[in-house]
Order: C-alpha cells, then structure tokens, then sequence
C-alpha cells in the first residue's frame, strides 16, 4: 500500500480544499471544491490528474468547482446520498457506513448530520486520516443550519469514537475565532489556554491551524467536551446531559 499524500489548499475566503493523491495507483481526487483555480494550480504543480472529488455535503463553497472540474477531467464525482439531489455532478451516493476503495485505501463513510441533513466524513483507517468537512473544527463544529442540536451531538460523538492520533482536516480556518471563545467557557483547561497561544502564533505567521487531531480536540475543544464540569458550570447546566450542555454551547456561540 503506498502513502496517502496530502496537499492542503486555501480557497475563497477562510475555505480549505484538499487533494489527496495515491502514487501507486496513480488516482487523485479533490476533497469539496471551493474553488477551481487554486485546485488546478495545485494539480499542475504536482503534476497529477484529477480522478475524483468527494464531497462532504452540498454547500456552496465546497461543490462549487464541481462542474468545471469534471468537465475538463473527467473525474468521478462522489457524494452524500442525502443530498445527491444538490451535489452538481454527482455519480456515486454514499451514506454513513458504506466503504469504497480510494486506490490502495479503503475509505469509511461516516454519517455526520447537523450542519446539513446528509454531511458526510471521509475516514481513511490506514492514513490515520479523515476529512470532515463542517461537521467539526478546530476547536469548533459547523453552526447548525439544517439538523437538530441533537444530531449534532451525535455526529460530534461519532467523531470522538476515532482514534486520538487520527488527523482531522476540517474544511475552515475559524480556529482563532474558535479559540477566543472556547476560552470563555472553559477558562481553567490549561491545555486549552496553551493551544489559544500556539494558535495565535501561528496565525502571526500566516502559517494554517489545520490539521488537528481528534485527541487535541478531545482535551481543548468545548464543543466536544459537554461533560466537562467547568463548562456545565459556566452555562448554568451543571448535571445535565451532554446533549443539552452541546445545545446550549452551540447556542453561546452562535451569538458570541
């Protein structure tokens, strides 16, 4: 099997597109496309075809390129089956715990709803990778447009359930304004006041937040932490279920 290489790219605004490429099999694919220009730029200068683009669900800024990108390569478009109906170009549908093979890699799909009914995630098991589109951020998730608090919730849990050293590749660069946040609710976590200053370092050189991991998230983020008793302290939940302690998080930051 041979390495799955990463290639991230800043797209639009504050958008992340990717490409993976497997060398063996000579295939490349797109994860959500933002953006054409900056995705073909990038496959020129590695000198890689495009083969696929997989999308986590059926915004704007991540199948935009979509069209233009399969016009003129060719590749085969996959997507959540829940929402094939607003994926432009869309061949194969696929749904929480399918699997397919990317090359050598065997790809896991992960039903991650709340943001959108039909968001997906892509976990590559032997990569220690997955791509997760706005379900979560860097000590973040994706506001709740078309789901519940609940279903976020699970699909938060559902996250958690990977492996710590997994890497996670979210599809935003809202780390820094995560952060100013999370500090609100969870002011004592010393792990999470050490990741606000490396954060903002980095963005003082320009340089990406982006990956995280699932275990750096575990210990900082505040959306994956409702059990946390500081943070049911701060919102006046203290003893209530996690779900409920999510909900009312996800609402505080929505209005932060």
């Amino acid at each position: 099997m041979s390495k799955l290489e990463i290639h991230q790219i800043p797209c639009l605004n504050d958008n992340y597109g990717y490409l993976i490429h497997d060398p063996e099999a000579d295939m490349t694919a797109a994860i959500d496309t933002p953006d054409t220009a900056p995705i073909e730029t990038a496959l020129r200068s590695h000198g890689w075809q495009l083969t696929h683009i997989l999308n986590t669900h059926h915004h704007g800024d991540h199948t935009g390129g979509n069209l233009a990108l399969q016009e003129r390569t060719g590749c085969t478009i996959i997507g959540p089956r829940d929402e094939a109906d607003k994926i432009p170009g869309i061949d194969r549908e696929v749904g929480d715990g399918d699997t397919f093979l990317f090359g050598t890699h065997e790809v896991r799909v992960l039903g991650v709803p709340g943001h959108t009914l039909g968001h997906i995630a892509y976990y590559f098991e032997d990569a220690e990778v997955a791509f997760v589109g706005d379900a979560l951020f860097a000590l973040g998730c994706g506001r709740v447009f078309e789901g519940t608090p609940d279903q976020m919730w699970g699909s938060l849990e559902k996250l958690m359930q990977l492996p710590d050293n997994t890497k996670v590749y979210c599809a935003h660069e809202y780390t820094q304004a995560n952060a100013k946040f999370a500090i609100t609710v969870e002011p004592g976590n010393a792990d999470l006041s050490a990741r606000v200053k490396e954060i903002d370092a980095l963005r003082a050189r320009g340089e990406p937040t982006v990956p995280t991991t699932i275990g750096l998230e575990r210990r900082t983020n505040p959306f994956v932490r409702p059990m946390s008793e500081e943070i049911q302290s701060i919102v006046g939940l203290v003893g209530a279920t996690p779900a409920a302690v999510f909900t009312e998080v996800r609402l505080r930051k929505d209005s932060f």
